[in-house]
Parts: C-alpha cells; sequence; structure tokens
C-alpha cells in the first residue's frame, strides 16, 4: 500500500472525528538504535492483557510507554497512573488509535486489543513505519495473517507474535529432545486447553456505557447493538470477535504442538467436534472441542474442554494446558519420557534446541527493535500466522458441522489411539456434568482437505470452507485491497 492509500484510509475513517490528524506518514529507517536510545512503545488495549504490555516495558531501561490507546476512555486514567507510577513518567491516552500511526517519535506498537483487531491494527501500524508486539492470535482469520506476515517482510518490519513459550529455553530443550529421535518417531502431537469457562448468561441489547466507542471497539466486525458480554472479556466466546479457547488460550499450546512436528506449517487435512454444551447462554464458540490435523505421517490433536468442576474429585475434568508427544517408544509430557510397557519415567535430553533470545518475549522484542534483526525474534509473524491459522482451521471444520448424536467416535477421525483416548476423556468429562454417555446433540464438524502452499481447502466442500477463510471487513476499518497487492 502506498503512502497515498494509507493516507486515504486515514483521511476516510477519520472524517467524522474532530480536529485535525497528521496524514504525512513515513515508513521505516531501518535505523538501529543503540542502547542509550529510547525507545518509544504506544500500547493498545489496556484493560486485560496489555496491563501486562505496559508493565513489561514501564520496567525496562531507556524504554519509555509513550502512549495508552483503548476504545474505553473510562479506564484511561488508572491505567496512566500505573504507568506514571512504573516509569516516572506519564503516557498520553488516546481513544483511536489512528492518533498515533503519524506519531513519527513512536517506535513500536504493542497491540493486545481483541482478536478481531489484531490483524488490522498490526497492517495499518507496519505501514505507518511502526514495529509491531501482537498478541495471540496473530488473526481473526487465517487471510489477514498471512497479509500480516508478507507485509512485515515488504517493509522489513520488525513484528513479535505473543506466543510465550516460544521464549522459553526449556520448551525449546523439550522440543529438541522430541525431535532427537532419542525416544523412537514421533507420531502424535498433542495440546490441551482445559480450563474452566462456565456460563456467561445471557445480556439484554443496551446503550453503550458513556466513554465506549463502540462503533470504534467493533471496527472491522459487523455493525451490531451492544450488550454487556462483549466489554471487556466475554467477547472471547463470539464468533465476530474471537475464535473461542482453542483461539484464546489454545494456541499457546498449538504453537508447541506444531513446533514439535518437524517442518510443519499447516496441514494437508483437519475435522472437528464439539460444541457449547452442559449450559445454554448468549456465547457462540465451542466449550467442548477436539480436532485432529494431518501433517503427514504425523497427528496434531487438539483438546478443549471448559466444563471443569471445583471439586478435586473429578480428576478426569481438572484442569490441564500442556502438552504431550507420542512416539514408536513412548511418550514425553512435563520433561520427561514414559516408555511402552511401563519403567521408570526418565528427564528427557538431546538433539539442538532452537535459539532462543533473552530478556523473555517483550525484552526479545525490544532488544529487535534496536538491532533490525528479524531473525533474532523468538515468535516472529509466520509462527504466529501459522499456529493462529490451526486455530481458524479446526473452527472452520466445527462451524460447518452438523448436529449429531453422542455415540462411538465417527468414522473421519480415523482409529488413532490418542484420537480415541481424546473423545473418550471428552465423553468422561461431560459425564461429569450430568450429560448421558450417550444420546445427547454435539455438533461434528466437516471433514475437510487444505493445500499448505496455498493456503486454501480442496475438494469436497472447499467453497463452503474457503468463505471463512476471510470476512467481510466493515468500512472504514476494512483491508484496502491495494495493501493487499502491496504484501504479495
Amino acid at each position: 500500500m502506498s503512502r497515498i492509500s494509507r493516507r486515504q484510509f486515514v483521511q476516510t475513517s477519520m472524517a467524522a472525528a474532530a480536529g485535525s490528524v497528521a496524514l504525512s506518514g513515513t515508513k521505516s529507517s531501518g535505523k538501529v538504535l543503540g542502547s542509550n536510545e529510547t525507545v518509544k512503545v504506544a500500547v493498545a488495549g489496556i484493560n486485560g492483557r496489555g496491563k501486562s504490555h505496559y508493565g513489561a516495558y514501564a520496567g525496562m531501561s531507556n524504554v519509555r510507554v509513550s502512549h495508552l490507546i483503548d476504545p474505553d476512555t473510562r479506564i484511561h486514567e488508572s491505567r496512566a497512573k500505573d504507568v506514571e507510577k512504573r516509569q516516572k513518567h506519564r503516557p498520553a491516552t488516546v481513544q483511536d488509535f489512528r492518533r498515533v500511526l503519524d506519531d513519527k517519535s513512536v517506535h513500536a506498537v504493542s497491540i493486545a486489543t481483541t482478536n478481531h483487531w489484531h490483524s488490522p491494527m498490526t497492517i495499518f501500524a507496519i505501514q505507518a513505519g511502526k514495529d509491531v508486539y501482537v498478541e495471540k492470535p496473530l488473526s481473526h482469520n487465517v487471510y489477514e495473517g498471512r497479509v500480516v506476515v508478507e507485509l512485515a517482510r515488504k517493509h522489513k518490519a520488525i513484528v513479535q507474535h505473543g506466543t510465550q513459550q516460544r521464549s522459553s529455553g526449556g520448551r525449546a530443550a523439550e522440543i529438541a529432545a522430541v525431535n532427537s529421535g532419542k525416544y523412537g518417531k514421533l507420531l502424535v502431537s498433542k495440546g490441551y486447553c482445559c480450563k474452566r469457562r462456565g456460563s456467561i448468561g445471557k445480556k439484554a441489547h443496551a446503550t453503550p456505557p458513556s466513554g465506549l466507542d463502540f462503533d470504534l471497539w467493533t471496527g472491522p466486525a459487523p455493525k451490531q447493538p451492544y450488550h454487556g458480554n462483549l466489554v471487556h472479556y466475554n467477547w472471547h466466546w463470539f464468533w465476530d470477535f474471537g475464535n473461542g479457547d482453542i483461539g484464546n488460550q489454545g494456541v499457546h499450546e498449538i504453537d508447541v504442538m506444531r513446533w514439535a512436528i518437524p517442518g510443519a506449517t499447516l496441514p494437508t487435512r483437519v475435522v472437528s467436534l464439539g460444541g457449547r454444551l452442559g449450559y445454554e447462554d448468549q456465547g457462540e464458540t465451542a466449550n467442548t472441542q477436539m480436532a485432529v490435523y494431518e501433517f503427514g505421517d504425523v497427528l496434531g490433536v487438539f483438546e478443549v474442554r471448559g466444563l471443569i468442576h471445583g471439586n478435586p474429585k473429578y480428576k478426569a475434568s481438572q484442569r490441564k494446558v500442556a502438552n504431550e508427544y507420542y512416539t514408536t517408544e513412548g511418550m514425553i509430557a512435563g520433561g520427561k519420557f514414559y516408555p511402552k510397557g511401563g519403567g521408570d519415567a526418565q528427564r528427557v535430553t538431546g538433539g539442538t534446541p532452537d535459539k532462543v533470545g533473552g530478556g523473555g518475549p517483550f525484552g526479545n522484542f525490544i532488544n529487535c527493535v534496536r538491532s533490525r534483526k528479524t531473525e533474532d525474534l523468538n515468535a516472529e509473524s509466520i509462527h504466529g500466522h501459522y499456529s493462529s491459522a490451526l486455530c481458524h482451521l479446526g473452527n472452520i471444520s466445527y462451524r460447518m458441522g452438523e448436529q449429531a448424536t453422542w455415540g462411538d467416535l465417527p468414522d473421519t477421525f480415523g482409529d488413532n489411539a490418542v484420537v480415541r483416548d481424546t473423545f473418550e476423556k471428552l465423553e468422561a468429562n461431560l459425564g461429569e456434568f450430568n450429560m448421558p454417555k450417550k444420546g445427547f446433540k454435539y455438533t461434528l464438524g466437516r471433514a475437510l482437505n487444505f493445500n499448505p502452499r496455498t493456503e486454501r481447502f480442496v475438494g469436497q466442500h472447499a467453497a463452503e470452507a474457503n468463505r471463512l477463510i476471510s470476512r467481510d471487513y466493515r468500512k472504514p476499518f476494512d483491508i484496502p485491497a491495494n495493501v493487499v497487492a502491496s504484501a504479495g
């Protein structure tokens, strides 16, 4: 996208706003910043995860949180005071992120907004010459994630994705051991997202609170009435804004699942099942889900269980956020190898771990902003794209599904032992919430074939599935076609 087209975007979308906006803009100069030069960061989204963002930057030497951005002005004052206390400098507070785009003093934007704003905000920040730290998932859909990757590469922007386990030396060592061959050939890489997700009830349409620009908050999503289950957290469970728990907590473990499969990008086949089970509320996404991905001769399996009892006697439904790796010789979990047929568990070793830059995810990002070395990023945007896309592909299969009656494992899932065990765990979990072992209704997703190179579905049901690769963006918050063309 040329400077003119970005200017047109800002002019169009800010036409109704009061005051004037600088529209010149510059691309990244590529300047290497010295260790004594102050990196100025604008943090967008300051209600939840954004507090961790500004807290990390405010504690770094020669880094300043220059702006706090959020469409809800009700939280501006408290967050600004918090930052000022931490860094002895009060940041500016801004309701509309577009007012920061042309501030040449801002080096980077750190994004902790709703999922549906992650890629659009990243795209326009890159166009404005900013580097970006963007929370997981990188994208709300597959299409926009690819645009981010290509645009970042074209403009040599530093873009770090918020999958923090990529910054863990211990996790890198575990992955190296899995890939070493010392414990057999990898057959199944599995991730879990089993966290308590209770009913959110139902809230009526209402007038947005004073101080919240709900139209801006809604942004590229379809225009719709406000209700209290959207702002500030439960938007995760609505398709227009979030991606369910598989794309919330789950993307962290899906990233590790994919990391363990040598050379894995996107799968050739995906199938999912589940439902919003155990209660009826306003939410739309699944609270119970299983997704299976084919990567050649290795399977990726993901398990989501949101029905978690507080009572410890229900062992099958206990919280579990983890990864496991099943090989020809046994299983690796928690850094230990459990051989087939029993025997003592042993701490895993071996292999050559991926390089992990120091400073944690935020420190590594700032170091790369200074050096301009994208290769030193722990979670460069391509990793964010692939791992986020896996969440989206599982959800596409699920959303295209049909109502079915719970019984035996459906034939479309094959007969892999780990897959069958996952299905049985879901069944046991649901039984603990007074759902009969057989006979209740759930959603059986479509089995879909996928081309990892073109990032499009192929074969039966492809036309319908490919419509969910992207979305209809609401103007003026859409991604103009010339942005996409310039990224290609």
